[in-house]
């Protein structure tokens, strides 16, 4: 029995720490930049400048309607998933559409004032990309939340239970990558499969875009 529990400890602990490496990757590659990705401060910077734009809220707009147009270009996504290397079996392409979902989520949290550093920051961002999900998280880890996720709601948690939602957040990242096994193979439909998944991973970014947009904006965003 003794040799048993051991066992099972032990496949827990290679467990967590896949979940944790999971989540660290991603938001590495995210924020800090991956190949042909400039880091996520650069993104935000891109928009800062352009002069175009009347406010923060059409920035952040413009660049959330950017970076699912990318999402839809599989090509792009295919030269991305070449260079990323996740600790578990994940698809390339599934990967890099969270990368690019993190960068982007990095670059509006920087449009509106915030500091990417912080790991409040970047766990706000790992509950943008998980969605309706982010929320359960957040709830099972005794969190109380309103009708949306919000940076507030993690500025007072203790560091060790930041930590948790963010192994909790791995673990689910598995599962959700399973439910888009069906949308992977209708990529191989030619012809069909390839704007099928396209259309699926851009309308994706788009919803964790828009989350994170009402995540980080402030009572009042600035010009």
């Amino acid at each position: 029995m003794r040799e048993r529990r051991i066992g099972v400890s032990k496949q827990e602990s290679a467990e967590d720490h896949g979940a944790v490496q999971l989540v660290k990757k991603v938001l590495d590659y995210g924020i800090d930049g991956a190949g042909p990705l400039s880091p996520a401060s650069s993104l935000a910077e891109e928009y800062k400048i352009d002069v175009s734009y009347e406010s923060v809220d059409e920035r952040v707009d413009a660049l959330i309607r950017w970076e699912a147009a990318k999402n839809f270009t599989s090509g792009f996504i295919t030269g991305l998933g070449g260079i990323v290397t996740l600790p578990v079996a994940i698809p390339a392409s599934i990967g890099a559409s969270w990368i690019i979902q993190a960068r982007m989520c990095g670059a509006i949290a920087t449009l509106y004032g915030h500091d990417i550093r912080s790991d409040r920051v970047r766990t706000m961002v790992l509950l943008a990309i998980l969605g309706d999900l982010g929320k359960e998280i957040v709830k099972e880890a005794g969190v109380k939340i309103g009708q949306r996720l919000s940076l507030a709601m993690l500025e007072k948690l203790p560091g060790k239970l930041l930590a948790e939602i963010n192994k909790r957040i791995g673990f689910r990242l598995l599962p959700k990558a399973g439910e888009k096994g069906f949308i992977n193979l209708t990529k191989m439909v030619p012809g069909v499969g390839g704007v099928i998944g396209g259309g699926f991973d851009a309308s994706t970014c788009m919803a964790v875009g828009h989350i994170a947009k009402h995540s980080f904006k402030p009572t009042r965003s600035r010009p």
